[in-house]
């Protein structure tokens, strides 16, 4: 072969490698932006159960997490709140479990309390909130608010879960100050630090006017963890403390962006905002720059599960959780 020939056929060759490398992207090579879809209709997966201590005809299963555990079978943790938790002046929440032998199942089995708070560690009566949980080698993580700090306890088969006291004899690893209300965390691990992602009220400064943002923190350990940073604030959507409620970051490789999902309104006009951002721990301040769609869902978590998407999210009745298929489509 000459050497023309040869480079003609390394160049075809180059551009054969970049057509092919802009499909696999899903569009992101040739401009486009890849934004999240709901794909199909929702199961429910769990409802308002009235077998425990605490029921009331005015309970709501809210904030909630679902993980796949040692055996195969997943699992769901829901905060229950407007129960009688906590007794006389307390929270009114605890957390309750489901157990279901595939994700795509519809109706999975109540199992029953799974956690109440514990008032002897520093934990408000009732004031259990917003499960999160991560499974790093063989151990699982659950994050958690206990009404004023972020908790954390562990799991070697993702079902039983053991309280990590600190030194001070506390759960509570760090908080935004007395009536911040810190919750709602969430953990995505970014290159060899984990970073969690949770809601607070801002009283930083005079124009906050209390409104609720997003907070992050960074630690190596899950244990020691640094000084929060804002990395979302204001909403065309919503204001007040609860505009910023359960954020839920992913990483797209396929766009090499990061996605906030946070939700504005639970209920019959539930709504959340999706944001877009290469900076993990920026995706807009006062601003909707980065915003790139909206879904009906309230509290999303995103699951990934054998190369598929899947989105679960409060029932708009707010009497239990549903999961439905996620896929992402060009902008």
């Amino acid at each position: 072969m000459t050497d023309r020939k040869l480079c003609k056929y390394m160049l075809a060759l180059l551009v054969l490698t970049c057509a092919l490398g802009a499909v696999a992207c899903g569009g992101e090579a040739s401009g486009h932006v890849l934004i999240p879809q709901i794909d199909g209709e929702w199961w429910q997966v769990a409802g308002s159960p009235m077998d425990h201590k605490y029921a009331t005809q005015r309970q709501e299963p809210v904030d909630f997490a679902v993980w796949q555990a040692a055996d195969g079978t997943w699992q769901l943790w829901s905060c229950i709140r407007k129960t009688t938790a906590g007794g006389k002046g307390g929270n009114t929440r605890f957390f309750y479990g489901w157990e279901g032998k595939n994700l795509t199942d519809t109706n999975w089995k109540p199992m029953g309390i799974a956690m109440d708070a514990d008032p002897s560690v520093g934990e408000a009566p009732g004031g259990l909130q917003a499960p999160h949980v991560i499974k790093i080698g063989k151990t699982y993580h659950m994050f958690y608010g206990d009404w004023v700090n972020i908790c954390r306890a562990v799991s070697k088969d993702g079902k039983k879960f053991t309280r990590v006291i600190r030194e001070n004899g506390k759960t509570g690893m760090f908080n935004e100050g007395d009536g911040e209300h810190a919750r709602d965390a969430m953990i995505l691990k970014v290159g060899d630090k984990y970073h969690c992602y949770y809601t607070a009220h801002s009283m930083r400064s005079p124009a906050s006017n209390h409104r609720g943002v997003n907070y992050c923190r960074i630690s190596t350990d899950l244990q020691n963890w640094g000084p929060s940073r804002i990395v979302a604030e204001g909403s065309v959507y919503g204001k007040g403390p609860y505009c910023a409620e359960c954020p839920h970051v992913v990483y797209l490789p396929e766009s090499k962006h990061y996605y906030l999902f946070n939700t504005q309104r639970y209920g019959r006009r539930q709504h959340a905002t999706v944001f877009r951002s290469a900076d993990p721990l920026d995706f807009g301040i006062n601003d909707n720059r980065l915003e790139v769609t909206t879904l009906p869902v309230a509290a999303p978590e995103i699951i990934l599960h054998d190369g598929r998407y899947y989105i679960a999210s409060l029932m708009p009745s707010l009497k239990g959780i549903q999961i439905a298929r996620l896929k992402w489509v060009k902008k």
